[in-house]
């Protein structure tokens, strides 16, 4: 859900254990109140935001039965779903920029977690604005290749209205304007794709490669325990080689 490496990242999220994708399963169960709450509705056919983290469920591997559980326990209790959304921005080391996004019922408890960490592994949190310029709000769709056409696949991507494709041996990278996600995702999915990934991130502009071990291990340990963290949702950063680090 964050980084560079895109398969490696769905490959290791599809692999977790029980007890991680319980995690996984949790958080996205807050986006789908914070969905119905902002929507107006827990009908997905009546509320497109709703719509597009049922899809983000599905890339996920989130069972049919966990989402529809989840669609009737706030299904008529919008007025009840206090979490808020907050993002928070800071610097890892070797100047690593590092984006969290969290929803919680308690900011001074999320804000402190965040900070501790930051201060524990990174070179500390920082104002709002401080690294997020550095990204770009992009939605992304990620088709796992196949047997696929690569020529079909990306005629269709920006026919539907998508910015940009890119293609690499395990995927499909689909690029679009965070108003125009939905539309895009809606048309491949009528078409008949599945998605790897699914969802509006925060894509760097460019990438920092950390050289040192030692700093590899801490950034990975601040990586780790933010997404960890109940109430983060997503963390997004500019590490390039974060998949060189074996520790």
């Amino acid at each position: 859900m964050s980084g560079h490496s895109k398969f490696h990242n769905i490959a290791k999220r599809k692999g977790a254990n029980d007890a991680k994708r319980a995690k996984i399963f949790t958080k996205i169960g807050r986006e789908l109140a914070i969905a119905i709450k902002e929507g107006g509705s827990a009908n997905p056919d009546n509320n497109s935001r709703l719509r597009d983290v049922v899809a983000k469920a599905k890339a996920n591997n989130m069972p049919n039965d966990n989402i529809k559980r989840t669609l009737d326990k706030y299904s008529g209790a919008a007025g009840s779903v206090d979490f808020e959304a907050n993002n928070y921005e800071g610097y890892g080391v070797a100047g690593v920029a590092v984006v969290v996004e969290t929803l919680t019922d308690n900011k001074n408890r999320t804000v402190a977690d965040v900070r501790h960490l930051f201060d524990k592994y990174g070179a500390g949190l920082g104002a709002s604005g401080c690294v997020s310029w550095q990204f770009d709000k992009k939605g992304v769709i990620l088709i796992e290749r196949g047997d696929l056409d690569e020529d079909t696949v990306m005629m269709q991507a920006l026919e539907a209205g998508a910015e940009d494709f890119q293609a690499d041996e395990d995927t499909f990278e689909i690029y679009t304007a965070p108003e125009e996600f939905s539309v895009v995702r809606e048309a491949l999915e009528t078409l008949g794709y599945s998605f790897a990934e699914a969802e509006i991130e925060m894509v760097p502009q460019n990438y920092i490669t950390i050289e040192s071990t030692d700093d590899m291990a801490k950034m990975r340990k601040l990586l780790d325990n933010l997404e960890d963290n109940d109430d983060v949702q997503a963390v997004w950063h500019n590490w390039e080689n974060e998949d060189d680090y074996e520790g």
